[in-house]
């Protein structure tokens, strides 16, 4: 110490610690021009002895004037070493940036004015301590002293300067720093770090594509930010970097593919539209390289295909039909039933064109993987029946072209139909609303026939009789008015004449027996819609016109639409024989009649086969005796309940057993 003080003047030390920054000065330009003579004279210790007592004694004191004489002399002590100030920089370097985070605001500005002009003479050899400087000027930028931003932006201009020209800069070490300071939310130092990023991006030699994976989230992060400038940095930095991944030949999607699928979902529109773009450009890109993370993708842009922002959805269905485009291997990275999966999570949603575009993956599936579908069938099957009580036609319609195609195997057709009748007997609702719907269009896809016959053999051993009985009449509307089962009933009217139309009839009448009303449709559209050959009509017509109220609405209507019968559609012959005595029953027991077209009957024992044995067809008076039972008992219990209400308390009766025993009886098997 001695040794120093000989050669520092005890005047200078004293101007050094002035309050007066002249006198700072002054003495700091006669401490370089000392260390500028022991280094020309190669007395490095005494040198190392200077900048020693500039640190101790000064940079780290506690007075605030001594501190700032301390700064101005480290920085006067390199320059007066010039190229020779390399092999102090450790003694240098530390106190400066210690006084930083100092509490005196000036004290920080000549931290920064210091190492300022440490680094102008330095240049790279100073390299070393760039993550320490990083971390201070980071700080730096959102100090609240106006002066000490202004003098901070100016040494960080001056770094970036060495960095770009430096061949010993570390990405590699930087990059978990700039990981860290990513989440900061304050707006100056988001704009240090964006300067930052964009700033490395430029030199040739540092691969920063690498490493965009650390810092991506950061800057979508960014892209909500309230200041417009900070949003345009970000944004501009991100294209310059989704533009440099379409001319690499190799880059690194899962990561930053886990990172776009979460920004997808952000609460602020324009971070969803680039997060979204970006997922179209890998998916262009990538192609089957995001086989692994195609699950985590279509997570992401079948909400998206709903968003309120149109760009954004128009994006998303782009993104989503290139997606779709990719044909994979199940055997190469994909997995049919995540994506099921995911398929089946969408169709929760609130949004009906999400719901329509996670079908048609459904759909595209089971046209691709139908085998690898069918392993994960029972996870989507109850998802799918629900999905026939979707308030969209759209959806509902969808759906249903999926369970045809399923159903195209004859075990899978019956689930469907048993499935089916299940919801509507859990739903009544979904039968009064959709009911006719669902059948008509399974009718279009699988063939009406089929469908109505399998239909008919679960009714014909249902045990819930009032279903039954909903269900035939929802049925036999269906059958007559619907345009899609208009050769059904061609079919069925050749009851008498056809070996087919007599086979269908009979597999119906069973069923049908259930409603009178149904029943007495079915043999009216069978057999006697031709009044030119079965006059009977009329008179079965005529006969229940009689039977109703006159002034009933039914009465009033009937009576109308008789009148509109033609005349010369029947004849006066026709109408002797019809009130002479020849009983219809007459007709349908003589099987080997054939009815001629002026309704005579010509034996011919060529269609013995044709003739419709009612006599045999017991199941009609059976199964109305079941469900007169059934009446009479539930009137028996109603009156029962009735008189215990007067008498006393109500008695409970158990009410989930039938409920119990009926989802047990429709079980796959």
């Amino acid at each position: 110490m001695a040794d120093v003080l000989s050669v520092i003047p005890a005047s200078v030390l004293r101007n050094l610690s002035d309050k007066l920054y002249e006198k700072r000065k002054n003495a700091a330009l006669e401490i370089e021009g000392i260390v500028r003579q022991l280094a020309s004279s190669g007395d490095h210790e005494k040198i190392s002895a200077l900048i020693n007592l500039l640190a101790m004694e000064f940079a780290y004191s506690p007075q605030a004037n001594h501190r700032k004489g301390g700064l101005i002399g480290l920085a006067a002590a390199t320059v007066g070493l010039t190229s020779e100030a390399s092999q102090h920089l450790e003694q240098i370097v530390p106190p400066v940036l210690s006084s930083f985070s100092d509490q005196d605001s000036r004290v920080r500005y000549y931290a920064c004015e210091a190492l300022y002009n440490i680094a102008k003479v330095v240049r790279g050899d100073f390299i070393i301590f760039f993550n320490q400087i990083f971390n201070a000027l980071c700080k730096l930028s959102a100090d609240s002293d106006v002066n000490v931003q202004s003098a901070a932006h100016l040494l960080d201009r001056l770094v970036k300067d060495i960095v770009t020209e430096c061949d010993q800069f570390s990405i590699e070490e930087f990059i978990p720093l700039l990981r860290e300071r990513m989440n900061v939310l304050n707006p100056y130092v988001r704009q240090f770090l964006v300067g930052w990023i964009t700033v490395l991006d430029s030199v040739p030699d540092i691969d920063m594509l690498g490493f965009l994976p650390d810092f991506l989230d950061g800057l979508f992060n960014m892209l909500s930010d309230s200041s417009r400038e900070i949003r345009q940095q970000a944004d501009s930095a991100l294209s310059e970097f989704l533009q440099e991944i379409k001319n690499s030949p190799s880059v690194d999607y899962g990561r930053m593919t886990e990172i776009l699928v979460q920004r997808a979902a952000a609460p602020d529109e324009f971070t969803r539209l680039t997060a979204i773009t970006w997922i179209n450009e890998f998916v262009k890109l990538g192609g089957d390289l995001l086989f692994p993370y195609y699950v985590d993708i279509l997570g992401a842009i079948l909400p998206c295909i709903s968003d309120k922002e149109e760009k954004i959805r128009v994006v998303a269905r782009e993104t989503n039909e290139a997606l779709r485009a990719i044909e994979a291997n199940p055997t190469e990275n994909f997995d049919v039933g995540a994506v099921l999966s995911i398929a089946r999570r969408q169709l929760d949603s609130e949004w009906e064109a999400t719901r329509i575009e996670a079908l048609n993956w459904i759909s595209t599936l089971l046209n691709r993987y139908r085998a690898e579908v069918f392993c994960f069938l029972n996870d989507i099957f109850d998802t799918l029946l629900k999905a026939l009580s979707d308030s969209s036609d759209e959806v509902v319609l969808r759906v249903l072209d999926i369970h045809a195609s399923m159903a195209q195997d004859p075990l899978h057709f019956h689930q469907l139909v048993v499935f089916l009748m299940h919801n509507f007997w859990v739903d009544r609702s979904l039968l009064e609303r959709r009911g006719a719907f669902i059948i008509r269009r399974l009718c279009v896809l699988l063939d009406a026939e089929r469908v109505f016959r399998e239909l008919s053999t679960i009714l014909e051993g249902e045990a819930d009789l009032d279903f039954a009985c909903v269900m035939v009449q929802a049925l036999n509307l269906i059958l007559l008015t619907s345009s899609e089962l208009s050769e059904l009933r061609e079919l069925l009217k050749q009851s008498l004449v056809n070996a087919a139309g007599k086979d269908l009839f009979i597999s119906f009448y069973a069923s049908w027996c259930h409603s009178p009303m149904a029943i007495i449709s079915l043999c009216l559209l069978a057999q006697l819609l031709e009044p030119r050959r079965y006059i009977w009509l009329l008179k079965a017509l005529y006969g229940l016109l009689m039977v109703l109220p006159q002034q009933s609405a039914a009465f009033k209507i009937l009576r109308r639409r008789l009148k509109t019968v033609p005349s010369n559609s029947v004849n006066g012959d026709q109408l002797k024989r019809a009130s002479s005595g020849i009983a219809y029953s007459q007709i349908l027991h003589h099987s080997g009649s054939k009815i001629t077209e002026d309704g005579d009957m010509d034996q011919d024992n060529g269609n013995l086969q044709n003739g419709i044995e009612f006599a045999s067809l017991q199941q009609f008076k059976q199964m109305q005796q079941q469900h007169h039972m059934l009446a009479k008992s539930r009137a028996q219990l109603r009156d029962r309940s009735t008189s215990l209400s007067k008498d006393g308390p109500k008695s409970r009766t158990p009410t989930n057993s039938n409920i119990r025993d009926k989802e047990a009886s429709f079980k796959m098997i």
